[in-house]
């Protein structure tokens, strides 16, 4: 009979934390913002909170935070198709942690839907790892301050001073709240290179039955 794998396993699994560690490593060097250790605990307890607000069961919850962790780890093949590229890592890993088939296939195809572009919601925790993971912007998450004045994701992160989202099940509305210097970045480079993230995490909320709101520095912006 399959096992019960928890958040721990996987949290806890020499493999996944090298995949995770290396993973990111590979974007420091092609000069990407943090997709470590610090996100992917973010994404995953994002996403589990969202689910868990909505009141629905409790191990979806459970495997939404372990999408989480894996979600990122395809980068270690390659940006592009990372999303894909994780899913078929993720897959051998949870088959040999015991997971069930079924279940399997759950966090796979999260995964694997998880990135703008070719990503749609196809079950719950999906839904709620794409709006996690789009949420997670954040200052910490830029390596070199230095190159904000040259890179606008680098100075868009740098800028948000905090990120928080909100979950209000009676109203079905799912808030992302930010706080931007805008001596740093404008609001309107957000919108630059954030909109296609801001549509996807529309459509994770829609698919849960929930509106999505965009608040910066408490002017509510969609």
């Amino acid at each position: 009979m399959p096992a019960r794998v928890t958040v721990e396993m996987v949290k806890n699994d020499p493999e996944v934390r090298d995949l995770i560690d290396m993973a990111d490593a590979y974007l420091n060097v092609a000069g990407y913002t943090d997709h470590g250790i610090g996100h992917v605990a973010r994404v995953a307890a994002r996403a589990g909170v969202i689910l868990r607000e909505l009141d629905l069961p409790k191990r979806e919850c459970e495997l939404a935070i372990i999408a989480g962790y894996l979600h990122d780890i395809g980068n270690v093949v390659h940006r592009s198709s990372h999303a894909q590229s994780g899913a078929l890592l993720a897959i051998p890993i949870l088959t040999r942690l015991g997971m069930a088939t079924r279940e399997i296939a759950v966090v796979a195809g999260a995964i694997a839907n998880h990135d703008e572009g070719v990503g749609e919601p196809v079950s719950n925790v999906s839904a709620a790892l794409m709006i996690a993971d789009k949420s997670d912007v954040l200052r910490s998450r830029v390596r070199n301050p230095k190159m904000i004045s040259f890179d606008i994701h680098d100075r868009v992160n740098y800028a948000a001073e905090k990120s928080e989202l909100f979950v209000d099940k009676e109203k079905h509305v799912i808030t992302l709240r930010l706080q931007i210097d805008t001596r740093i970045s404008q609001v309107i480079e957000y919108f630059e290179i954030f909109m296609s993230r801001m549509k996807m995490s529309r459509r994770g909320a829609n698919f849960l039955n929930c509106d999505f709101r965009l608040v910066i520095n408490d002017v509510q912006l969609s």
